[in-house]
């Protein structure tokens, strides 16, 4: 039945149309979804088997909810997904500021108007779309910001009382009746202020300004706290916490295929990017493998964390490293080249805090080291690992490449350099294909250039080779001729 044509209490109660509190709603529509097989929070990777079960016995359990993680684990993003279980409409009195439920009015302007019109009281429907309500916790947050407060220019243009209850200005949280309500950073919120929320949570309803007033709200909270918060700016009152049902902790990926799937979901990269850059899928790879590197990196501050918006953000710089090569070289369409990597810096350096070896060796000379250090984690996975020793009168793989550098000036691959002549630099090695054919025959053709970069700051990394930065571009050379090059 289509309840939404209803325009009045009384035709709403002859419907047969039954209230629920916002957490039986979210209850219920879960159960529903679970019951059909149907993914109840999409758009989410690598959560299944960890957060989004703990999160599902939450809500059965009726509890108010806290996400527990460092930065960019999509904490904020659950939030909202729980919108979705929400039933799709919801009656409320007409004019209400609350979002009276009809059934059980608790302002007194509601309270008011179901007296004096009964059945005849008009009614609206609320989507529930508009009932989620969000605050980032802030130093300058105040209960009469959250809470409510008295309004002076109410009671001056409705002359009553400071003592009348009607003068009174309802804060967010009020307005959030029957919402979902999330706290962003809780532990940034003032202990006085999360000292106003202990009403709240455990009996669901507000003082204000000394008034008789109680207000049983119908709120589903969802708090989002990083750990680090803890111990650098503030803490979560352990009453408050107390008063939380769940607090579920989340994590970063914990595979590179599922931090692919998030920076594909979240770039929102351009049509015209997506149509004439190719991207091969080993440069996707080291794009995550960055992050990994990063997490893992004695420069890095484990206990801030790596946001999965480094990786979004240094693929889009990526794409765009390429296609500004491309727009100066008048060409309609180009490749993803190893040596485009250079552009994704500033990506990196914005996003990671660093501790104080870290900051001795300089932002964009970490952000450099993270980048050779995730090409030197994947080069063993595709060809063989390079061995620190090697014996006399031995042959390995590489030799035939490190020959015919020691055998020529090496090549120079500028930043500049259009995708023909990009390849004909790369086609002098000749060793490189027959490597790549060797150890990688099923790399697709569109994707053999990029690898051939790859293996040489493979070898560059291991010290087979020499890699010096030009001013606009990559020079490999044999460490001989480097070596003379550095002592002349």
């Amino acid at each position: 039945m289509d309840y939404t044509k209803i325009t009045t209490f009384g035709a709403l109660k002859k419907s047969g149309y039954k209230p629920k509190t916002i957490k039986e709603e979210l209850r219920q529509n879960l159960i529903t979804k679970i019951r059909k097989g149907e993914t109840v929070f999409t758009g989410v990777h690598g959560y299944e088997d960890t957060v989004i079960p703990e999160l599902e016995r939450a809500i059965l359990s009726k509890h108010n909810i806290n996400f527990l993680g460092l930065r960019g684990q999509a904490k904020t993003r659950l939030a909202r997904l729980m919108v979705n279980l929400l039933d799709e409409y919801v009656p409320v009195v007409a004019g209400s500021e609350i979002n009276d439920d009809p059934y059980n009015p608790i302002s007194r302007y509601s309270l008011e108007l179901l007296k004096e019109k009964g059945d005849d009281t008009a009614i609206n429907w609320l989507h529930r779309s508009e009932r989620f309500s969000e605050k980032l916790a802030t130093p300058d947050v105040t209960v009469a910001d959250l809470v409510g407060d008295v309004d002076p220019i109410k009671a001056a243009n409705l002359r009553l009382s400071y003592a009348d209850d009607r003068v009174i200005h309802f804060g967010m949280i009020p307005r959030a009746n029957r919402s979902i309500f999330v706290i962003n950073e809780l532990p940034d919120l003032q202990a006085r202020i999360q000292v106003a929320l202990f009403n709240i949570l455990q009996e669901g309803d507000i003082q204000i300004r000394g008034f008789k007033l109680r207000l049983p709200l119908d709120i589903q909270f969802v708090f989002t706290a990083n750990p680090e918060d803890y111990t650098n700016r503030g803490s979560i009152v352990t009453p408050l916490k107390d008063r939380i049902g769940s607090q579920i902790l989340t994590h970063y990926p914990e595979s590179v295929e599922i931090a692919k799937a998030i920076t594909a979901q979240e770039s929102n990269l351009e049509a015209a990017q997506k149509e004439q850059i190719y991207v091969p899928e080993l440069a996707r790879e080291l794009i995550e493998q960055i992050s990994f590197e990063a997490r893992n990196s004695e420069y890095v501050d484990e206990k801030s964390g790596v946001s999965a918006r480094m990786s979004i953000t240094a693929f889009q710089n990526l794409l765009s490293t390429a296609e500004l090569r491309m727009l100066k070289s008048g060409s309609k369409k180009t490749s993803i080249r190893l040596s485009d990597f250079v552009g994704i810096v500033p990506a990196i350096t914005g996003k990671v805090e660093l501790v104080y070896e870290g900051e001795q060796e300089g932002a964009a000379s970490v952000a450099l080291l993270l980048i050779e250090n995730a090409v030197k984690s994947l080069f063993p996975i595709l060809f063989p690992k390079i061995e620190k020793l090697e014996r006399d009168n031995e042959r390995y793989p590489y030799d035939d490449i490190i020959r015919w550098f020691s055998e020529s000036e090496g090549i120079e691959l500028s930043d500049e350099l259009t995708d023909a002549d990009y390849k004909r630099q790369l086609d002098q090695v000749t060793a490189i294909q027959t490597l790549i054919e060797q150890y990688q025959s099923q790399t697709k053709i569109q994707d053999r250039y990029f690898l051939s970069e790859f293996i040489l700051w493979g070898l560059a990394l291991n010290n087979k080779l020499s890699k010096y930065r030009l001013g606009n571009g990559l020079q490999f050379q044999d460490n001989f001729q480097d070596y003379l090059r550095k002592n002349l």
